[in-house]
């Protein structure tokens, strides 16, 4: 699926407010999240890291070397950038979890994870769609994968992660029912 400067824009409206559910499509994918310390404070968090990586696929020139990343929240981008002394714990043990969570697999850089974001780039299978908190410390982030169940979102799960996630189970796909039902319960 590419990604397309309406889309995009949709997307980052997504991130800022929670959509209606006559919006919603007819299936989502569910990602199930356990989080060290509150859902809301980790929404919040994933919220900050994706928004302006998801703002540069409808601004940046993607034919350039290196992307801004100003945006980017300081955490997001030391935990990202081999600087982890620099970056909260929350993101260390994320980004020891991802390592652990894809078998071994390497952290993203910073800039690797930012041109994903690209609206040309085909690789990125999913749109921000929602979080609902589901627990104290239990989040389910819902995508919209174009009713995949199988999709590529290693870049969404290494936000997961860096963002606070101790255990990640997902993608499901659920009828967008479940995810209306759930966003009513937690306004």
């Amino acid at each position: 699926m590419m990604h397309t400067s309406d889309s995009l824009a949709s997307e980052l409206q997504r991130l800022r407010d929670r959509p209606s559910a006559e919006a919603a499509p007819p299936v989502l994918s569910l990602f199930v999240i356990d989080v060290s310390g509150g859902a809301a404070d980790y929404e919040r968090r994933l919220r900050s890291a994706l928004s302006p990586a998801v703002r540069l696929g409808g601004t940046a020139d993607f034919e350039q070397e290196s992307l801004p990343a100003d945006d980017v929240p300081d955490w997001f981008a030391a935990v990202s950038s081999g600087n982890e002394e620099r970056a909260p714990q929350f993101a260390r043990a994320g980004r020891d979890g991802y390592v652990e969570h894809t078998g071994g697999g390497r952290p993203w850089e910073l800039q690797d994870w930012l041109y994903r974001f690209d609206p040309d780039e085909d690789s990125r299978g999913w749109e921000w769609w929602d979080a609902t908190q589901a627990g104290p410390s239990r989040v389910h982030i819902w995508v919209d994968s174009w009713g995949e169940s199988f999709f590529g979102c290693q870049d969404l799960l290494w936000a997961a992660y860096a963002a606070g996630a101790v255990r990640v189970d997902g993608p499901a796909v659920r009828k967008s029912a479940v995810w209306s039902a759930e966003r009513r319960a937690t306004r």
